[in-house]
C-alpha cells in the first residue's frame, strides 16, 4: 500500500486497521531506534513507541501533508520520548543530570544493549549532551538524517541544526578523549 493511500484511508476511516498495519510495518523500526537513542532502554523505547503509535492514529486526520509523514511522525516520537523523559524524572524526583545517570548505568545492564566498552563510553558522551544537541547528534550520526529533513522534523533551521551538531561532536570528541 503505497503511503499516499495509507494516509487517505486512515483519515477517511477506510481499511483503516489494514491501512494502521502498513504504516507500523514501515515506519516502527525507524521510530523505534530514533526513541531508543533519547530514552536509552529497550522497554522504554517500547512503551514510547507505543504511546507515538496512539498518537499518531489519534491525529492522523490533521496531517495536512504540509511535510512528509515521515517527518511528522518522527516530531511525535521526539515529543513523546522527551515528555516521557521529563516524567519518569519527575516521577523518580532525579535531576536531569542524575536520570541521564541512571539511564547509562541501566544501559550497562540491558541485555538489549549490545554494545562493547567503546559503545557504552559513546554513550556516555552523548548523555552529558544538553537535549536540543543529543537529540540532533543522534539523528545527524547514527540515523543519518538530513538537516532538511530534521529541520521538518525538530521545526528549527537548518543552520541552528548544523552549528548544534558541529558543537555536540566537539563535546563528544572531547569527552572521548578526556575518559
Amino acid at each position: 500500500m503505497k503511503e499516499e493511500d495509507i494516509i487517505e484511508n486512515l483519515q477517511k476511516g477506510i481499511k483503516t486497521d489494514e491501512a494502521f498495519q502498513a504504516l507500523i510495518s514501515e515506519h516502527k523500526v525507524r521510530l523505534y531506534w530514533h526513541i531508543r537513542t533519547i530514552v536509552k532502554l529497550h522497554e522504554d523505547a517500547d512503551d514510547v513507541l507505543q504511546n507515538t503509535f496512539i498518537k499518531v492514529f489519534k491525529n492522523i486526520k490533521s496531517f495536512k501533508g504540509d511535510s512528509k509523514l515521515f517527518s511528522w511522525m518522527y516530531r511525535i516520537a521526539t515529543n513523546e520520548s522527551i515528555t516521557f523523559l521529563n516524567k519518569k524524572a519527575k516521577k523518580m524526583k532525579l535531576s536531569d543530570q542524575e536520570l541521564n545517570d541512571y539511564l547509562l548505568d541501566s544501559l550497562e545492564s540491558d541485555v538489549y544493549f549490545e554494545g562493547d566498552e567503546i559503545q557504552l563510553q559513546l554513550q556516555k558522551a552523548i548523555e552529558a549532551l544538553p537535549q536540543q544537541q543529543k537529540i540532533v547528534f543522534s539523528m545527524r550520526y547514527f540515523e543519518e538524517i538530513p538537516y532538511e529533513e530534521m529541520s521538518e522534523i525538530l521545526n528549527s533551521s537548518v543552520g541552528a541544526l548544523k552549528s548544534n551538531f558541529h558543537h555536540a561532536r566537539k563535546k563528544v570528541e572531547r569527552f572521548l578523549k578526556e575518559n
